[in-house]
C-alpha cells in the first residue's frame, strides 16, 4: 500500500517565481490498484510522483510504503521498491551499451557479458519475444540505435524485470506515434495485472485516462480535485470529464491533446 498524508510542496518559495506545486495532498493506493492521473499542464503531477520518488525533500506531510515511513529514505533506496518510466524514451537505459547488458543491469548482475548466463540470455530472449518487436533476436545491438517506441517497450521491461511494488509511468507513451503507444500501452496493462503491480500512470490521453485500471484522479493547482472508480467511472466519458474539470477548479480545460484524446 502507498500513502501519502497531508503532502506539501512549493518551489522557490518567498520569491516572484513561488509555486505551490503540491497542496495538502492525502492519497491512500492499495496493493494492486492501477492509477490513472489527469491534469493540465503545471497541475502537480510529476511533481506528485517526485514526492513519491523522494527527488526533493517535501516541505511537510509524509510518505508511507507498505506501513514504513520513507518520508526521507533518499531517492536511490526508494527506487528498489519504486519504478519509474518517463516521457523520453532515452532515459532509463544506456544507450552505449547492448540490449543483452541493459537487461543484465535491470536482472541485477551487473550488465557485464562476462556474467551473463546461458540461463539469463534465454531468460532475456524470452522476454524480448513477449514485445512481438523482433528484439529478442538482436540482443547484442546498442540500445542507442533502436526506435523510441522499441526504447520505451524495453525500458518498460527493465523497469519491472523484479516487479516493483509501486511502478510510476510518467507520460510514458506521449513521445511515441499512435500505433506504438497503443503496444507499449497493450505491454503496460499485461505486466502490471500479471505481476499485480500497484501502478500510477500519469496521461493526457482522456480516453486512455478512463480505459485502463481502476481508478482515476484529477489534479488542479496542486490538488487532488476528483477521484472516482467503481460504477461512477465505468459511466464516464471524455465529455464528462470536462464538465467535472470546469465544476470543481472553476476553470475550462483547454489542453488540446487531453480534449482530443491524442496520445
Amino acid at each position: 500500500m502507498l500513502e501519502l498524508k497531508n503532502v506539501c510542496k512549493t518551489f522557490h518559495p518567498g520569491t516572484p517565481d513561488e509555486k505551490r506545486a503540491l497542496i495538502d495532498v492525502s492519497l491512500t493506493i492499495g496493493d494492486g490498484d492501477f492509477v490513472s492521473i489527469i491534469g493540465a499542464n503545471g497541475a502537480g503531477k510529476s511533481t506528485l510522483f517526485n514526492a513519491i520518488c523522494g527527488s526533493f525533500v517535501i516541505d511537510s506531510g509524509s510518505v508511507y510504503l507498505d506501513g514504513k515511513n520513507v518520508t526521507m529514505t533518499p531517492e536511490h533506496k526508494r527506487a528498489r521498491r519504486i519504478g519509474r518510466l518517463f516521457q523520453d524514451p532515452m532515459r532509463g537505459s544506456a544507450p552505449d551499451m547492448s540490449i543483452e547488458e541493459n537487461l543484465a543491469l535491470a536482472a541485477g548482475n551487473g550488465g557485464w557479458l562476462s556474467r551473463v548466463s546461458a540461463a539469463d540470455k534465454k531468460a532475456f530472449r524470452d522476454r524480448l519475444s513477449l514485445l512481438g518487436m523482433g528484439l529478442e533476436d538482436r540482443m547484442r545491438q546498442p540500445v542507442g540505435l533502436l526506435s523510441g517506441g522499441q526504447r520505451q517497450a524495453l525500458t518498460l521491461l527493465m523497469a519491472t524485470y523484479h516487479a516493483p511494488q509501486v511502478l510510476l509511468l510518467d507520460e510514458h507513451t506521449a513521445a511515441l506515434d499512435p500505433g506504438t503507444a497503443e503496444k507499449v500501452l497493450a505491454l503496460t496493462k499485461s505486466i502490471v495485472e500479471e505481476n499485480r503491480i500497484t501502478c500510477l500512470m500519469i496521461t493526457h490521453n482522456m480516453q486512455s485516462a478512463l480505459d485502463l485500471g481502476n481508478r482515476t484522479l484529477m489534479m488542479d493547482r496542486g490538488r487532488v480535485i476528483y477521484d472516482v472508480t467503481g460504477e461512477e467511472r465505468a459511466q464516464l466519458t471524455i465529455a464528462d470529464l470536462t464538465d467535472k474539470f470546469r465544476q470543481l477548479s472553476g476553470r475550462t480545460l483547454d489542453n488540446d491533446r487531453m480534449l482530443l484524446g491524442v496520445k
